[in-house]
């Protein structure tokens, strides 16, 4: 059932994968928790290395894809070039069609591989750097940073790397998740539902945010010019990015260890200018908000991992697919077990109205 894949109590803010709290997750490789939201199960020693080895196995993209990459408009947000690339390489996948279990499975290993390969390899071509092939002796989250940066990263971003692939796995029906259930249910193949979440994802509503949050940053740009800042926006009851949750009605479990990662950056690289003025932001939000008005908007996922993102030198337009990355583990669950009902979803207009 799709509801044991993901557990959220918004209220005391709490999120499980496969009942295994998000507490416990952040202290696993990305690729046990990948293997925990596909298999449902956490993996032992010897079934972690051999999962891992196949991940790692599949990072690799051909002389096609990257001649696909380089005829793509440098100008647009990296989420684009990777809807357009895994659309592409869905056509030479031997198993495109075979919608057995064991071809499902192939596929998924080679979309969860490639899609940080893709995304680093379009940042490099769009700054007129040659492409780094993957490096099968690094982690998830440090491949990715090595492929973009060019150097093997240190140990803390690479923690914190992986740490966000996880944060990003897995949250319940999202729009995201949702869209891609939806074309599962069709029978289409993982690649199609892959990308209908990727489209999804895209929206400034939903991953997009985290762009939006490193934009407003530079916009506040000081500790100093919160208060004005998030005052004007209440004001003109606009919406201050990277708060408020459609669940938590506190503060979301996620966001909660991303304050905490952004602080251990800030603090190793002896410069809090970033992670003070996201705190003086998000004090102001909770007084004016939740302490005088009794509204439940707290930092969601989005907020503190913008600051992250800005301590890691990693640009607003690579924000959004970055989240793919770590997502793409928990759309593959979900698709997963919408092949096993074989039923179509179909919602009635009516539903429209709780939206």
């Amino acid at each position: 059932m799709s509801k044991n894949i993901c557990f959220i109590d918004g209220l005391e803010g709490v999120l499980k994968y496969r009942e295994v709290d998000i507490k416990e997750l952040v202290e696993l490789p990305y690729d046990a928790v990948s293997y925990l939201l596909i298999r449902g199960e956490l993996p032992g020693e010897q079934e972690l290395a051999e999962y891992s080895a196949r991940l790692h196995a599949e990072r690799g993209i051909n002389r096609e894809v990257l001649d696909i990459i380089r005829m793509c408009n440098f100008n647009i947000d990296a989420m684009e070039a990777l809807r357009t690339v895994i659309c592409f390489i869905s056509q030479f996948d031997p198993d495109l069609n075979d919608s057995s279990p064991e071809g499902n499975m192939r596929k998924a290993i080679r979309l969860i591989a490639i899609v940080p390969t893709i995304v680093a390899t379009y940042y490099r071509m769009a700054n007129g750097k040659e492409p780094l092939p993957p490096d099968p002796s690094l982690s998830h989250g440090a491949n990715f940073l090595y492929m973009i940066k060019g150097s093997k990263p240190d140990p803390l971003d690479a923690e914190v790397m992986e740490k966000d692939f996880i944060l990003s796995a897995e949250h319940e029906l999202n729009a995201s998740t949702f869209s891609s259930r939806v074309t599962a249910s069709t029978m289409s193949d993982l690649y199609s539902a892959v990308v209908s979440g990727l489209c999804t994802l895209k929206g400034p509503l939903h991953g997009g945010a985290r762009a939006e949050v490193m934009t407003m940053l530079n916009e506040v740009a000081s500790p100093e010019n919160a208060e004005k800042f998030v005052l004007g926006k209440i004001a003109q009851k606009e919406k201050i990015m990277g708060f408020g949750h459609r669940v938590y009605k506190t503060y979301d479990p996620r966001g909660a260890i991303f304050k905490q990662l952004a602080k251990k950056l800030a603090e190793s690289r002896g410069d809090m200018h970033w992670y003070a003025t996201a705190e003086a932001i998000e004090n102001v939000v909770i007084r004016e908000l939740v302490e005088k008005r009794g509204k439940p908007i707290y930092p969601n996922v989005d907020f503190y991992s913008g600051v992250i993102y800005k301590y890691m030198e990693i640009p607003p337009q690579l924000a959004t697919s970055i989240f793919a990355i770590g997502r793409i583990s928990g759309w593959i669950a979900h698709c997963f077990d919408q092949y096993d009902r074989k039923k179509i979803i179909r919602p009635r207009a009516f539903m429209l109205d709780e939206c």
